[in-house]
């Protein structure tokens, strides 16, 4: 184990701390329930650690401390029999809200969504989660998987094809039943006498 000694480490390290920290956590807790802070903590400490293997380019250096994170989280998971902990989580479901007018139609829609995020394989969660929420390249995503960039490419378009498919197969909302109606709805309709 080598610990960096020189300045310019300290300040590399102190601008991807300051600049992914945030970043990392948010990857962390919607991957687990408790200890977010820890595996963030533990993740940026072998990056430390590691100093010397971390790339230049520092988006690849932010998915590397994703790489780090998430296999933490992994090795976490093989000590602990809760399966929930791998469960990626919706955290910010506002964005639905721009596509609909009506606040009720963004419920519906944000509703539909979680439905069908939730229909998903946690893989294919994982993958639109790399891309979508936490802005990741396909090649940094797939450095965090540890797969190929074409790999990944492939994985995202199956698992869009798969949430798309899901929502397009929701039901259609069913219609009011008639004792939920206002009283005045519930009258029949006169009919106007035949002249």
């Amino acid at each position: 184990m080598t610990t960096p000694q020189g300045s310019e480490d300290q300040q590399r390290f102190v601008a991807l701390f300051e600049d992914a920290y945030d970043q990392v956590l948010r990857f962390v807790r919607r991957r687990l329930e408790d200890g977010a802070e820890d595996v963030t903590a533990e993740a940026f400490l072998v990056a430390w650690r590691r100093l010397d293997d971390l790339p230049a380019d520092h988006g690849d250096a932010r998915a590397w401390v994703f790489g780090i994170a998430r296999g933490i989280m992994a090795n976490s998971r093989r000590g602990s029999s809760r399966r929930d902990a791998l469960a990626v989580r919706l955290v910010d479901s506002g964005s639905a809200r721009g596509i609909v007018d009506d606040e009720d139609d963004a419920a519906v829609l944000r509703i539909d969504l979680a439905t069908a995020w939730n229909s998903l394989a946690a893989a294919e969660q994982e993958v639109l989660a790399l891309a979508v929420l936490d802005g990741l390249t396909s090649a940094q995503a797939a450095e965090v998987l540890g797969i190929s960039a074409v790999a990944f490419r492939l994985r995202l378009s199956r698992a869009r094809r798969r949430l798309r498919a899901s929502m397009e197969a929701r039901p259609a909302p069913s219609p009011p039943r008639r004792d939920s109606l206002p009283v005045a709805a519930r009258r029949p309709a006169t009919q106007e006498p035949a002249s």
